[in-house]
C-alpha cells in the first residue's frame, strides 16, 4: 500500500451519507409473497457501495457484511428507504451502517424499520490493491457513539478470525483436519 495518501484531510460523516429509494414490485418477491431478503441484501450492499467510494474518492468493494437483521417483511408496493453512512475508518478500511426503511407507496404514513446491518468495505487501486482512505469525523453524538460500536465490532471481527486460524492450525498439527 502506498503511503502517498496518508495526509489525507479527514471527512465529515455528513459528507458521503446517502439514501437509496426503491420500489417493490412482484419481481423481487420470494414464495411467500414477500420481498426476497437477498433483494433487500442487493440494496443494503448498493448504498453502502456508493457511501464507501464517496467517503474513499474511488473504488471501494465489499469485504464483509455483518449482523444483516430483519425486522419486518418487506411487502410489494413497499416504497424502500436504504440510509447509509460511514460509521468508522481504518488505513484502508470503512465500516458503513446501513438502515433499511419501508411505507406503503400510497399512503402518508411513517415509514418503519426493517432490517440494518454493518458492511466492511475496502478502498481499492487501479490494480486492486488496497489504498488509503480518510479518516471519518463523527459530527453528532449519534455519529460518535456509531463510531465506538464500530470499534468494537472491529475488535471482535478480529478476535473471531484470529480464534478460527488458531483452532484450525491446532486441529491441523494434530492431524485432525484434511487439506
Amino acid at each position: 500500500m502506498t503511503d502517498i495518501a496518508a495526509d489525507l484531510p479527514g471527512k465529515p460523516t455528513s459528507a458521503s451519507r446517502t439514501t437509496l429509494s426503491h420500489i417493490m414490485t412482484g419481481n423481487d418477491t420470494n414464495l411467500l409473497g414477500t420481498v426476497h431478503g437477498g433483494v433487500i441484501m442487493k440494496l443494503v450492499d448498493d448504498a453502502a457501495g456508493a457511501v464507501a467510494g464517496r467517503h474513499s474518492g474511488g473504488p471501494a468493494v465489499t469485504a464483509s457484511m455483518d449482523e444483516m437483521v430483519f425486522l419486518e417483511p418487506v411487502r410489494v408496493g413497499d416504497l424502500v428507504h436504504v440510509k447509509a453512512q460511514v460509521n468508522w475508518t481504518g488505513r484502508s478500511s470503512m465500516e458503513v451502517g446501513v438502515r433499511v426503511l419501508a411505507e406503503r407507496w400510497n399512503e402518508s404514513t411513517p415509514a418503519t424499520q426493517v432490517g440494518s446491518a454493518y458492511l466492511v468495505f475496502a478502498a481499492v487501486d487501479a490494480e486492486g490493491k488496497p489504498r488509503r482512505v480518510p479518516t471519518v469525523v463523527p459530527e453528532t453524538d449519534r455519529d460518535r457513539r456509531r463510531y465506538q460500536e464500530a470499534q468494537i465490532r472491529r475488535t471482535h471481527r478480529l478476535a473471531r478470525r484470529q480464534a478460527i486460524k488458531e483452532l484450525r492450525e491446532r486441529r491441523a498439527a494434530q492431524g485432525l483436519d484434511e487439506a
